[in-house]
């Protein structure tokens, strides 16, 4: 019998990120706070258009939320940001504007000089794909000393024991802890066929013909936390809860600020507003 110990899943999009998410944020924080989860991170792709919606659910069924995002450098260097407050919630937004603002859109581009330029607060979460090597590593060591963490995923594969020796021996060579992740892509895995047609439909290839483009199993589903805890090593999974624990920010610490009245003294902002109009109606037409 396995405890069914805590843990926050840190790394989830939804189907706000377009073509590759197949469960919707209401669905994602539902599903959490019935398997009891801590907390869930809505990280779609150079984007928080989910979260209102994540915000709004996860309020209904008191479960913690965290506002994240997940990014993809132009080195190809893959992290995930997690907004801890209310400044690191501006710094993630103007991030996302600036990669949107630098590519076509529906595109984004970033560099790590951007990310050092305007990341401070968030917490970093680094997830090693393809050609991620130990200096990648030990330069976000460097870069983020005290907030960033190796996101480890061990899908049912049958490569649970190599994935572990990975993850230790670059969190060994590097000096970054390891926290567990899922790279959640849907709510149950009864979404699988839907997440591999959206993929083939991504990819612009029949689904018979996506093959190696589709996940090789089922698993990037919210998992129950007894089969998290047969994978996970204990202290892995604890890192979660201690990253949420971290996180002090919800929406309901934004408010409407008014931006200050270019007013002159001894005036109110409705005749300035009406003076200048008068004004103008005179140069435009005189």
């Amino acid at each position: 019998m396995h405890i069914q110990q805590d843990y926050a899943e840190l790394h989830c999009v939804s189907h706000f990120t377009f073509l590759r998410g197949a469960s919707s944020p209401d669905e994602l924080v539902k599903r959490a706070a019935e398997l009891g989860y801590t907390a869930l991170a809505i990280t779609d792709e150079c984007s928080v258009s989910g979260v209102v919606r994540a915000h709004t659910s996860a309020r209904d069924c008191n479960l913690k939320l965290i506002i994240g995002s997940e990014f993809v450098l132009d080195d190809g260097l893959r992290l995930v940001l997690l907004a801890t407050d209310r400044e690191a919630y501006a710094e993630l937004c103007r991030l996302i504007t600036r990669g949107r603002r630098a590519a076509p859109k529906g595109q984004y581009e970033l560099s790590r000089a951007d990310v050092l330029e305007l990341v401070q607060r968030c917490a970093v979460l680094a997830v090693p794909a393809k050609g991620f090597a130990v200096t990648d590593a030990r330069w976000l060591a460097g870069a983020f000393p005290g907030r960033c963490w190796l996101a480890a995923e061990l899908p049912n594969d049958g490569a649970l024991a190599s994935r572990l020796g990975y993850y230790r021996k670059l969190s060994e060579a590097s000096g970054l802890p390891v926290v567990a992740t899922g790279n959640v892509h849907m709510h149950a895995h009864s979404r699988r066929a839907l997440q591999d047609t959206v993929t083939a439909i991504r990819l612009g290839v029949a689904l018979a013909d996506a093959g190696a483009a589709l996940f090789p199993n089922g698993q990037r589903y919210l998992r129950p936390r007894q089969d998290l805890a047969r994978r996970f090593p204990p202290e892995w999974l604890q890192a979660t809860c201690d990253i949420a624990g971290q996180v002090q920010f919800t929406l309901d610490d934004l408010r409407y600020r008014y931006p200050h009245e270019l007013v002159p003294e001894g005036e109110s902002a409705s005749g300035w507003l009406r003076e200048l109009t008068e004004r103008g109606i005179r140069w435009r037409w005189p």
